[in-house]
């Protein structure tokens, strides 16, 4: 039976190609090769099932083993087995897949969605990490001789009888020197945990040791004892493989804590369950997102039929809905020969037209059905909306009336029925409803107090993408104005062009405006004197609202830099109606003038959270000696 040959493929060079650039990780010979012994067992029910094979199943189970003396790795199953010939056709005709020829044959019979291979080299992995592999093999037909082939990982290969005596096929790797890496329990349970977690053919990797009860003391407490039981690493039958209508809540919640096992509980959950134009099965969580919220992306593990390809989804996934937590699997997503990187056709962007309308239809049922749970929700769930609503304008059709704003009373509305809250009192000289907002209500206390005394409403944008949804809304919304509660004066950020006399003559106005011009020595500071209310503050410092927004955005990666190299601008408005301005004017000397002017504008910049170092100091010693004239 012996017999020498030559593989046939085109180029003698085939092999180093293989270990270096097949596939970007090396660690993906074991998802492969395992991936492959798991369609051997599901090949065989399927033939059982299809009458074509009588013998008994048995166990299929899957089982991984590694010695470090021998320096190899083996992976070993009881399915469908080959061949001497399928040895010849499937083995040696490199990229001749199996499994597409299997999938075709039966393709009105069989159930080859779970037939994971289509590629056909997913078994020269092997070579990535081995110097010389063995398949030892025992076909499943009838009368079948089996058959052990070997290569060194060069063009030449050797056929000769086996030694296997039960249905299935051994893979042994014998590790290359700059490979044995592998050759550790360790590496090789998280690689398994990583790539076959939930494999629909249980996967043996060694044993492992539990605790069991053995009988009770002597005061009738248990005993326990210590046994050992196989390994079994996965889950064959996850979540997303069921109809939601066989699970409960608690499923999910397990399944989470399963994915993401320090993880807070989610929000909610959408169950992703098409099977035409596509196949696409899954479980999406919504996560309680912290505030650094571009760090919990790659939460999306994407699998395609239970083997874990990549957690980066990026074009089947909306990119705002990459914050999100789960699963999705399908076998339509086109991938390239090593499975780890995704290219874009038409599947991929019906899925991703798909997901996108889940996740909205699901937001509004929330809406519609539990506005309150959904406003309580809101702070988590706002960042999807909102950068969906920036990002994607299918999403902001849907869920442009599933946006809330917040106000300081703890009140949610809709923007429509904010706009209709305000518009009332807040509508300004040019018929535009402004809305004022606060970015931090502590540091922005006192603006937020002068706006109430005019009975003005202030809402919250204080999240990570608020700086870019502010400006969708405003380009959204006609008539329709934003400004942040500190940007001006109050009597300018909603202009009702009311004017209020000033009690200072227009020479004391001037007078005064030298004296704050002297006491700041600031070039890049405009001073203005301005008539408003004697309870507003003396004077107000205040970043123009579109240079503030710039600076915002620019914080969370969307302005333009060269915001962050310009000098601070300050406006600096000082109320010609305060007592404290005709105290200044009425003070006995120049020194003593700018002496009070300079504590009006360094309190001015405490108030706003600006005063610090050597200014905080002198303006706290300065409050001293103020006091104490």
């Amino acid at each position: 039976m012996a017999e020498k040959g030559t593989i046939s493929i085109h180029t003698e060079n085939i092999f180093p190609i293989i270990k270096k650039f097949l596939y970007s990780d090396h660690e993906i010979f074991l998802r492969e090769l395992v991936s492959n012994a798991v369609d051997a067992s599901q090949k065989i029910k399927q033939l059982a099932s299809l009458g074509e094979y009588s013998g008994e199943l048995g166990d299929l189970t899957v089982e991984v083993s590694f010695d470090e003396k021998k320096k190899t790795i083996t992976i070993s199953d009881n399915g469908i087995g080959m061949t001497e010939e399928e040895i010849k056709k499937y083995i040696n005709q490199i990229a001749f897949s199996g499994a597409t020829e299997f999938v075709e044959k039966y393709k009105d019979k069989a159930d080859n969605q779970q037939i994971i291979g289509h590629f056909g080299l997913g078994f020269y992995s092997a070579f990535m990490v081995a110097k010389k592999v063995e398949i030892n093999t025992l076909s499943h037909q009838e009368g079948a001789e089996s058959a052990k082939w070997i290569c060194t990982g060069e063009t030449d290969f050797e056929i000769k009888k086996g030694t296997r005596k039960k249905r299935g096929t051994d893979i042994i790797l014998h590790i290359a020197d700059d490979s044995e890496e592998f050759l550790n329990e360790h590496r090789l349970q998280g690689i398994l945990d990583k790539y076959s977690k939930f494999l629909p053919i249980p996967i043996k990797f060694g044993q492992k040791e539990e605790q069991v009860e053995d009988g009770k003391d002597k005061d009738d407490k248990p005993k326990y004892k210590t046994v050992k039981k196989d390994n079994i690493i996965n889950d064959t039958d996850p979540i997303w493989t069921k109809s939601p209508s066989e699970l409960k809540d608690q499923d999910y919640l397990d399944f989470y804590k399963t994915l993401y096992p320090f993880s807070d509980d989610p929000l909610f959950w959408i169950h992703l369950n098409v099977d035409y134009p596509f196949n696409l099965t899954g479980v999406l969580y919504f996560p309680k997102l912290k505030k650094d919220f571009d760090l919990q992306k790659n939460k999306i593990q994407l699998y395609s039929r239970q083997v874990f390809i990549t957690d980066e989804v990026k074009d089947i996934v909306p990119e705002f809905l990459q914050l999100l937590h789960g699963v999705i699997d399908s076998p339509d997503i086109p991938l390239n020969v090593s499975r780890s990187y995704l290219q874009s056709d038409s599947n991929v962007k019906k899925i991703n037209g798909y997901i996108t309308k889940k996740v909205a239809d699901k937001l509004a049922e929330l809406f519609k059905n539990d506005r309150k749970g959904y406003e309580e929700k809101w702070e988590d769930i706002g960042v999807f909306v909102k950068y969906g609503m920036i990002s994607e304008e299918k999403f902001d059709e849907k869920a442009k009336d599933l946006a809330l704003v917040k106000n300081m009373d703890g009140k949610h509305f809709t923007i429509e029925e904010y706009k209709k809250h305000i518009e009332a009192n807040q509508t300004n000289k040019d018929k535009n409803v402004v809305a004022l907002y606060t970015t931090n209500k502590d540091k922005q206390h006192g603006y937020i107090d002068t706006a109430k005394k005019r009975s003005y409403d202030v809402i919250e944008l204080t999240g990570p993408i608020d700086p870019h949804f502010i400006n969708h809304l405003e380009q959204k919304h006609e008539k329709f104005q934003l400004q942040r509660v500190d940007a001006d004066v109050i009597d300018k950020l909603i202009d009702k062009d009311e004017k209020k006399e000033s009690v200072l003559s227009e020479k004391e106005q001037e007078s005064l405006k030298e004296v704050f011009e002297k006491a700041i020595n600031n070039k890049n500071n405009s001073v203005a004197v301005q008539p408003m209310a004697t309870d507003d503050m003396p004077v107000t410092i205040t970043l123009p609202e579109f240079m503030r927004r710039m600076k915002d955005m620019q914080a969370t990666g969307g302005g333009p830099m060269m915001f962050g190299d310009m000098p601070m601008t300050l406006s600096v408005a000082v109320n010609a109606n305060h007592a404290m301005t005709k105290k200044i004017l009425e003070a006995d000397t120049d020194d003593a003038k700018q002496k009070l002017a300079k504590q009006a504008y360094d309190l001015a910049l405490l108030s706003q959270g600006m005063l610090e170092g050597k200014d905080l100091t002198d303006f706290v010693n300065r409050s001293v000696e103020l006091s104490l004239a």
